[in-house]
């Protein structure tokens, strides 16, 4: 009797844990068993843990903050009124994209597309942004991006239009890799053209590729290619907006916040905090510049033996002080594309009206894959991509939510808003101007604060503008390691390891 009372709680736990294991293969709602030929075969992914964090980049979790400018508006531009927004988590790469990467880009290109020349042509750098009528820099022009010196300098004269292209690349390479690291598909150094793999033609299932092993269809029992249901492919590699790159500059994780009220109780000019180009404490970087900008007029770097940023150009895309989020160059080196459309008003539009101050973006221009009358993807264009077609105003002209195809113009330069701008008669604003931000190597400290903005044409280069990437964040804002804070019963870093321990 004494054995039977020890035993019994044990007994009850095995029978818990059983009951757990149970119920994780049916429904919750119908008790219809999930990955059984005998029940349909609907399938549930049971081995799902979360979201891979990217190569190269960090997980920016998210949050609000106070966006626009942290200090006089030199310029008296007044086109970034300071605001309160939120940013969902994403994840960000920790450094510009250097001269290496973008090589490996090009090389690639020449190789896959060799019947297609205009594409690699359309990626190549301008290298003749180094040109000056009254400087000294044709061995920029020869050297910068192809030499082994600057090959982990960050890449410059890629245009927006060049930055967006890269990412797109940058997706299928990842999740092709992905797909080969796992045995599912077959490494294929000779596709070429149409035969490329491409993700979402890949996810439509346009792409022929070699399954090696693929997914078992519970319905079928047969090999099937990878679906986005299975959560392994990466989502889209992509241009941070407006908004992500001035949190993720700010880093304002490293404040002390009230918590009473969940606010910061200051704010930052620049991605580290106070108000010197130096840092301050009192250790071996005592004394260095915090980040490579011009100091002052002809002054780059500083005097011989004794330099401040000790670099009379760009610098290693490593070099100078990471933030908060451990995210190099946030301000100086390079500016950075963003992906918003450049419009004056914005700001004000996201402070008058509601609902935009959630992931706030200026460019949306809806696109719809190209479907045949089933409902089905129709074929691939020569380079492996789906066709995507524009969406009609008449199209949407019934929703609530939007009810235009390109909504540039959206409140600053619509009827609305009784805003015109007259393109190359009153302004140079145009359905092309992109932000970029960031300041450069070239730029005074102005410039440096994540609240500043500039524009420039998507398709102009510059020699000190280049680019990073983002990604956004699925499920769990703060990291699949990390249990909602938020679910009563249930203490903070264990509800991970009970969902595990069901599988």
């Amino acid at each position: 009797m004494k054995i039977l009372l020890k035993t019994l709680p044990y007994l009850c736990l095995v029978l818990l844990v059983a009951s757990c294991n149970r119920n994780n293969d049916r429904s919750r709602t119908t008790n219809w068993k999930y990955n059984d030929e005998k029940w349909g075969g609907y399938e549930r992914n049971n081995d799902f843990e979360g979201q891979e964090t990217p190569p190269n980049m960090v997980l920016i979790p998210g949050g609000t903050f106070v966006m626009g400018f942290t200090e006089e508006d030199v310029p008296y531009d007044w086109d970034n009124i300071p605001r309160r927004v939120t940013v969902s988590s994403f994840y960000m790469d920790q450094t510009e994209i250097s001269n290496e990467d973008y090589l490996l880009y090009l090389h690639w290109t020449e190789d896959v597309y060799s019947a297609y020349p205009e594409v690699l042509q359309a990626a190549l750098p301008d290298t003749l942004v180094w040109r000056d009528e009254l400087s000294f820099n044709e061995p920029y022009v020869t050297g910068y991006l192809r030499h082994p010196a600057y090959a982990q300098h960050p890449v410059v004269g890629v245009s927006w239009v060049q930055a967006r292209e890269y990412s797109r690349w940058r997706t299928d390479r990842v999740n092709e890799a992905i797909l080969i690291d796992r045995g599912i598909q077959e490494q294929r150094p000779d596709q070429e053209g149409s035969d490329v793999f491409v993700t979402d033609a890949y996810l439509a299932g346009q792409y022929e590729g070699v399954e090696r092993k693929g997914m078992k269809d519970m319905k079928t029992g047969d090999t099937r290619p990878v679906r986005l249901e299975d959560g392994i492919l990466q989502p889209d590699f992509r241009l941070p907006t407006e908004a992500e790159w001035e949190y993720a500059a700010l880093a304002l994780e490293g404040l002390q916040a009230n918590e009473k009220d969940e606010n910061y109780t200051d704010r930052r000019i620049y991605p580290w905090s106070g108000t010197s180009m130096r840092y301050q404490k009192h250790d071996r970087n005592q004394g260095k510049m915090y980040a490579n900008f011009k100091r002052a007029g002809g002054d780059y770097s500083g005097i011989a033996g004794k330099p401040n940023d000790e670099n009379m150009i760009t610098s290693n895309v490593f070099d100078n002080y990471p933030n908060d989020f451990g995210l190099y160059n946030m301000a100086g080196n390079v500016n950075e594309w963003v992906l918003d459309l450049y419009r004056p008003l914005t700001t004000q539009t996201l402070v008058d009206v509601e609902n935009h101050d959630l992931n706030s973006f200026r460019g949306n221009d809806y696109m719809n894959v190209k479907r045949d009358q089933d409902g089905r993807a129709t074929e691939k264009d020569s380079l492996g991509r789906l066709i995507y077609v524009p969406v009609e105003d008449e199209d949407v002209a019934d929703r609530d939510n939007y009810n235009r195809g390109r909504v540039y113009d959206y409140l600053d330069g619509d009827e609305e808003s009784g805003a015109e701008y007259a393109t190359n008669q009153h302004t140079l604003i145009s359905d092309k101007s992109r932000v970029y931000k960031g300041g450069s190597w070239a730029d005074r400290a102005y410039w440096l604060s994540p609240g500043t903005r500039r524009f420039l044409d998507q398709d102009r280069a510059s020699r000190t503008i280049g680019f990073r990437c983002a990604m956004v964040r699925v499920g769990n804002s703060q990291g699949d390691d990390e249990a909602s804070m938020n679910r009563f019963g249930v203490r903070p870093g264990k509800q991970l390891n009970r969902r595990r321990s069901r599988r």
